[in-house]
């Protein structure tokens, strides 16, 4: 049987990986002159008391080519065909790292995810469900080109702050969005985050994103799923849970539970919370969107 290593990174939110062949590089977080290993030396609770405390928004960089290929490097070595799964190449150049590294090596298929956060991670469990049914690492890197388009993320923010800090809205719109406790609900449509609605307030924030599930045909459970919260407690997640019940109640008895980590974290805030969606059958240029800057 081929030997596979999938291979990740931090965006996808997977922690210190269960499996020995799953490999998650840490993208680098900087606060101030100090740099973090995201995931290695800061946790999501560190990262998020840090966020809350300071005044500016940390930086987010890359993982660069000279990191994959010492990973190619290693799974070479050992006789492995690999898989890399990576946040969106729309929001990060981490990609494009990806493939400039993988030209040297015969035994790397990297794959776009499209996605972010708790999407990209779908990805990253599927692969693996994948191999475990015997698939080759090309087969492997096929259907996920496939099931990516099915991978739908959608979120509620709780706060406008780090928008406004990170300089996607003005600090008018942040101030009387406050003012009016709105609560926009983002998604990824064809890899690029964008706003789909505004609430005011959590209860109809909720409302708002059990409406666009629904219409868009609820929840494909054939897929692995996943609900994230940013933040250092789940409150609001555990809130949005009772209130989406609706979506199941009939079809699962356990919901998976994951923090979104500082790559996504530092542009959202404390407090979102974010889950998986089957692929909708509109396109983002029908929706009046305001598309967001890229992140690190």
């Amino acid at each position: 049987m081929e030997k596979i290593r999938i291979i990740t990174e931090s965006a996808s939110d997977m922690g210190t990986p269960e499996r020995e062949d799953v490999t998650v590089l840490p993208m680098h977080i900087t606060f101030g002159e100090k740099e973090y290993l995201d995931g290695v030396n800061l946790s999501h609770r560190e990262f998020y008391n840090m966020l809350i405390e300071s005044d500016e928004l940390p930086k987010t960089s890359l993982i660069s080519p000279g990191t994959f290929a010492d990973e190619f490097e290693k799974a070479e070595k050992a006789g492995e065909q690999v898989v890399v799964i990576v946040l969106s190449a729309k929001l990060s150049g981490t990609y494009q790292s990806a493939m400039v590294a993988a030209a040297d090596y015969d035994n790397v298929t990297v794959v776009d995810s499209e996605s972010v956060a708790v999407g990209e991670r779908i990805l990253v469990d599927y692969a693996l469900r994948l191999k475990d049914q015997g698939k080759t690492a090309a087969e492997i890197a096929e259907e996920l080109e496939t099931a990516k388009k099915k991978v739908h993320v959608i979120a509620l923010l709780d706060t406008l702050e780090y928008l406004k800090k990170g300089g996607r809205i003005s600090k008018s719109v942040a101030m009387i969005g406050g003012m009016l406790s709105i609560k926009p609900v983002v998604t990824v449509e064809d890899g690029v985050v964008a706003v789909l609605g505004k609430a005011r307030g959590s209860k109809n924030g909720n409302n708002l994103l059990v409406k666009e599930i629904q219409n868009a045909g609820g929840i494909d459970f054939s897929l692995p799923f996943w609900l994230g919260y940013t933040g250092i407690n789940d409150a609001l997640l555990q809130k949005y849970i009772q209130d989406s019940e609706v979506l199941w109640k009939d079809y699962t008895e356990e919901l998976p539970i994951c923090t979104i980590g500082a790559t996504i974290g530092t542009h959202v805030g404390p407090n979102a919370v974010a889950e998986r969606k089957v692929k909708s059958n509109y396109s983002a240029a029908t929706i009046p969107v305001k598309v967001l800057n890229s992140y690190g």
